[in-house]
C-alpha cells in the first residue's frame, strides 16, 4: 500500500469520527423523531467508519511487520471509540436518560477532551508511520533501480564476452589454415631440396664425365703420337 492510500483512509477516518463524536450530545439535547434521525445518521457513520478500518487492516497485510504491529494496536484503539460513543449514543436514547444530562455533561466534555489529545497523539505516531513507509519505499526504489542496472551491465557483459569468443572462433580457424598452408609449404620446400641435391648430383656425374673425355681426348691428341 502506498503512503498516499494509508494516509487517505485515515484522514477518511478521523472525518467520520470528528462527526459522530459530537451525536451522543446533540441526540441528548433533542426529542423524538428528531433524536431518532440523529441516532440513524449516527450508525450509518459509524457502519462507514468500520468499512475504513476494515480497509486499513486488508492492507495491513501488505507492509513490513514493524509498522503493520503499531497499526493494528490504533485500529484497535479506534473500535474501542466507536464503541464507547455506540454506548453513549444508546443512552442518550433510552428514556429518562435526558435527566441525568446536566450532571454529566462536564464529564462527557472531559472525555471529549481526552479523545481529542488522544487523537492528535496518533494522528501524529501515524505521522511518523507514513514518513517511515516512504522513506522505506523509497529504499527499495534504489535497491531496484540498482538491480535494474546491474542487470543491465551484466548483459552488456555477456554480449562483449559473446563478440569476444566469435573473435577468437575466427582467429583459431585462421591459425588453423595457417598452420595447414605451413605444413604444405614445408613438404614443397622439402621436395625442392631433394630436387636440388639430386640435380647437384647429377651435374657433378656430368662434370665429372666431361672432364673425363676431356682427359682422354688430350691424352689421345698429344700424348698417344709419341
Amino acid at each position: 500500500m502506498s503512503s498516499e492510500e494509508f494516509e487517505k483512509l485515515h484522514e477518511m477516518y478521523s472525518s467520520l469520527y470528528e462527526e459522530v463524536k459530537l451525536m451522543p450530545e446533540r441526540a441528548q439535547r433533542c426529542q423524538g423523531e428528531e433524536r431518532k434521525r440523529i441516532v440513524r445518521d449516527f450508525e450509518e457513520r459509524v457502519s462507514e467508519a468500520e468499512e475504513v478500518l476494515q480497509g486499513i487492516e486488508q492492507e495491513l497485510f501488505g507492509i513490513p511487520s514493524s509498522f503493520r504491529t503499531p497499526m493494528s494496536t490504533k485500529i484497535r484503539l479506534y473500535r474501542r471509540d466507536l464503541a464507547k460513543l455506540q454506548r453513549e449514543i444508546h443512552l442518550s436514547a433510552t428514556p429518562g436518560f435526558s435527566s441525568h444530562i446536566g450532571d454529566g455533561r462536564q464529564g462527557i466534555y472531559a472525555t471529549q477532551n481526552d479523545q481529542s489529545t488522544h487523537l492528535q497523539s496518533q494522528r501524529a505516531l501515524l505521522i511518523q508511520g507514513t514518513e517511515s513507509l516512504n522513506n522505506a519505499s523509497k529504499s527499495i526504489e534504489r535497491s531496484q533501480r540498482i538491480a535494474a542496472e546491474t542487470d543491465q551491465i551484466g548483459t552488456d557483459i555477456i554480449e562483449e564476452l559473446g563478440e569476444q569468443r566469435d573473435q577468437l572462433d575466427r582467429t583459431r580457424d585462421r591459425l588453423i589454415h595457417t598452420g595447414e598452408n605451413l605444413s604444405r609449404s614445408r613438404k614443397i620446400l622439402r621436395a625442392m631440396s631433394r630436387r636440388l641435391v639430386t640435380n647437384k648430383l647429377l651435374l657433378s656425374v656430368i662434370i665429372i664425365m666431361e672432364l673425363a673425355i676431356l682427359a682422354g681426348v688430350v691424352y689421345l691428341k698429344f700424348f698417344r703420337k709419341k
